[in-house]
């Protein structure tokens, strides 16, 4: 049976979008007017790399069997759907238009699947011993999530590599490592029934007779997707400089020693959080991973831009790590540099 799924966010969530067509559900992305209009002009494409082939497939959604539309915030109505993807940079959702969706969703307890590498806040509040109501300095606005129930709102660890090619128009992605979507079971059964189905449904698409990567992995840990905040303050963060930024790939490898020094702080923050240690991916596998990312991140792109907010899982990992009485140098310098660009591109702060 196809679902309605909406997602909030048409550039990376296009990527968890086109999986869900390809399995035969319905998509809404909510994004901007004019890029809605181009979405429900054209359609969406994403560019797919298949095991064994050298070059990237363009997957189309007009191509897919589930019905994709576009949507902007104003026009959507939350009862329409079966489950939300969270897909947008945490500061965009303290915009008002945004908020008042997230209002509508969370009082319908709608299940939501955040694919932001920034947790909700309502999430954290699923990790038993952990003081949510410390951690709110490092949202734009922690008030966002104050209505949601954490029965409903799970995490999934964004994994894959994708960007916007700059050449392109808005509605095309290029994923670069297509690696899976890895999620936390939700509290809630009945929301928990739909993920895992929805898992199913994705593992068993193919194109050509050919497996398609980017799967979505259900856990029951909730500490699963706690693994990206190791490769976020390892390498993403670490792209921005007091400089020009770099890539992920010099920002791992320029000093490894550091690097694995700053991967296994953070891997040893959420083991004391409940995580076990076979939840992280080893610093090994990860390393190699980054030999390939040979772009900033989009934190450090957006820094760059000149952007005044950007997700802070820097600060994040810092609040939490004084909760349990830890500290790391490193990724201490890591929030300065990034506070003093982000000041830097506060016109409130000149």
């Amino acid at each position: 049976m196809a679902n309605n799924i909406l997602i909030l966010g048409a550039s990376y969530g296009s990527l968890l979008g086109t999986k869900l067509l390809m399995a035969g559900h319905d998509v809404t992305l909510v994004c901007r007017r004019k890029t809605a209009e181009l979405i429900n002009a054209e359609g969406t494409e994403v560019r797919l790399k298949l095991k064994g082939e050298d070059a990237h497939r363009a997957i189309r959604s007009t191509d897919l069997p589930g019905k994709l539309t576009a949507s902007t915030p104003q026009d959507v109505t939350a009862t329409d759907y079966d489950m939300v993807g969270l897909a947008m940079q945490e500061p965009q959702y303290a915009h008002h238009t945004l908020r008042t969706v997230l209002i509508r969703i969370a009082e319908e307890r709608i299940p939501c699947l955040s694919i932001m590498n920034m947790p909700p806040l309502t999430f954290l509040k699923r990790i038993p011993g952990l003081d949510a109501d410390k951690l709110g300095a490092s949202y734009t606005d922690p008030g966002v999530w104050e209505r949601f129930d954490p029965d409903f709102m799970t995490l999934c660890s964004p994994d894959p590599q994708a960007f916007r090619p700059p050449e392109e128009k808005p509605n095309v992605l290029h994923v670069g490592l297509p690696t899976n979507f890895k999620a936390a079971r939700f509290a809630d059964e009945n929301a928990n029934q739909l993920l895992k189905q929805l898992e199913a449904d994705i593992a068993a698409v193919t194109l050509d007779g050919n497996d398609v990567p980017v799967k979505l992995k259900v856990f029951d840990s909730i500490f699963v997707p706690l693994a990206k905040w190791s490769m976020l303050l390892t390498g993403n963060y670490r792209c921005i400089t007091r400089d020009e930024p770099r890539s992920i790939r010099d920002a791992v490898h320029d000093d490894l020693a550091k690097s694995q020094e700053i991967y296994g702080f953070v891997d040893q923050l959420a083991q004391r959080l409940g995580a076990d240690a076979g939840d992280a991916v080893p610093f090994e596998k990860y390393a190699k991973a980054a030999e390939s990312l040979l772009k900033p991140s989009s934190a450090a792109r957006a820094v760059a831009a000149g952007a005044p907010f950007i997700e802070r899982v820097d600060v994040l990992v810092k609040l939490i790590a004084q909760e349990l009485d830890m500290s790391n140098a490193d990724i201490d310098e890591t929030v300065d540099i990034v506070d003093d660009r982000l000041g830097e591109n506060d016109p409130l702060s000149k």
